[in-house]
């Protein structure tokens, strides 16, 4: 009787805990947690500053209900201005990724004057990510991003010069998935060397931004820094374990974090929404911000 009675208490023990799991993994974390993840780093050719320089990071937005609507997404965008960085960029993956989950996709109409709400002295930029092609929505979600005062950088550099602080370069690199060509094969609008071509000095220090991370160990040492999206952080994060699934060739490599390898520094940031299946554990939400210098 008492093995029956241990038996049972384990059972039920287990059924709550699964229960409670699966509620906080499916409704709590990716729905209502929202972390500001911060990294202080000097990338080369940055100078040491009195004031460095801040970044606002967003990515992966993938805007859909239920689980990232309007109102989050305002939430998401009130947090960033609120953290008063000097220039903020969005790293893509706007389009949901969840066609099977999610209620109602949010339209771009409706996600692109909130994310043109975004607000800092050195402006708001963008790139597109793979979700943003598939399915082709790449010329919409370009349009809107513009439309909404948000440039999109596509194999493109800008010089950025802040009034007082050094001047860089902000590219922004096509999208390395964004055509699939079936067997899980994809073509890329990737170029590389005509974004660094525009690169016309060897002096100030500048910062790519690419949707996946895969492409980091391509990428030269005149790019200091690389910010990257896409992995979600693996979006479960087990004890113990560890991140079981990650969408990059490399594995843990490049799941989340920051990562140096060869002098040069790369950001994943854990994005904000979720893609193939609506679930975040151990990898909540966040915006990253970054001091540089």
């Amino acid at each position: 009787m008492h093995s029956r009675r241990s038996f049972l208490r384990l059972l039920g023990a287990t059924i709550l805990g699964t229960l409670g799991f699966g509620s906080y993994a499916f409704a709590i974390e990716p729905r209502f947690r929202l972390q500001v993840t911060r990294y202080r780093l000097r990338p080369p050719r940055w100078p040491a500053l009195a004031k460095p320089l801040s970044v606002g990071v967003i990515a992966d937005i993938h805007a859909c209900e239920p689980w990232m609507p309007c109102e989050r997404i305002e939430e998401i965008v009130d947090t960033t201005n609120a953290l008063n960085t000097d220039i903020i960029l969005l790293l893509g993956d706007y389009i949901a990724g969840l066609e099977r989950f999610r209620t109602r996709a949010v339209r771009m109409r409706e996600w692109g004057p909130i994310l043109g709400r975004l607000k800092a002295p050195l402006g708001t930029y963008a790139i597109l990510g793979n979700h943003d092609w598939w399915g082709g929505f790449s010329g919409g979600a370009r349009t809107t991003l513009q439309q909404n005062g948000i440039p999109v950088l596509e194999n493109e550099a800008r010089l950025i010069k802040p009034s007082n602080g050094p001047a860089f370069w902000l590219a922004g690199l096509g999208d390395q998935l964004a055509i699939p060509m079936g067997y899980g094969r994809y073509k890329g609008v990737h170029d590389l060397g005509k974004t660094l071509q525009q690169i016309t000095d060897d002096s100030a220090p500048a910062i790519l931004m690419a949707h996946e991370p895969d492409i980091f160990p391509q990428v030269p040492k005149r790019f200091g820094l690389t910010l990257s999206g896409h992995t979600h952080g693996g979006q479960v994060k087990l004890p113990l374990i560890g991140r079981p699934i990650v969408p990059s060739k490399f594995g843990q490599r490049y799941a989340y974090g920051h990562v140096m390898e060869d002098e040069r520094h790369l950001i994943v940031s854990g994005g904000l929404g979720m893609s193939n299946l609506p679930i975040r554990f151990g990898v909540p939400p966040e915006i990253v911000v970054l001091e540089l210098g």
